[in-house]
């Protein structure tokens, strides 16, 4: 009994866990035309909190550990400096860099 309620439990936290993500094949990125390998990434959404790359959380699939701040944390407070950031339309923010290209950074208020 107490093995089967375990085995349910764990069935439904994957279930759970991996419906919030999904596999991006891959692209040639037309900037550079360069061929991006496919991978497994989180729904989009409105925060960063979540992602593989974010510090705190570990990819499943490749066992690599995230690195990025989240949005609204100190080091996201940091991010940036001495640059004017910009929103755009989905609520992403990002800088302009020395190649005229945007850079995203963590949000913040």
């Amino acid at each position: 009994m107490k093995n089967s309620l375990l085995i349910t439990a764990f069935f439904l936290f994957s279930s759970l866990v991996f419906s919030q993500v999904r596999y991006q094949t891959g692209y040639y990125k037309p900037s550079t035309g360069t061929y991006i390998d496919g991978y497994y990434k989180t729904q989009t959404n409105k925060t960063n909190h979540d992602n593989y790359s974010t510090k705190g959380n570990i990819n499943l699939y490749t066992g690599e550990v995230g690195t990025k701040p989240k949005d609204y944390s100190v080091e996201a407070k940091n991010y940036g400096s001495g640059k004017t950031i910009h929103t755009g339309p989905k609520g992403g923010q990002y800088y302009i860099n020395s190649n005229g290209n945007k850079t995203y950074v963590p949000k913040r208020n």
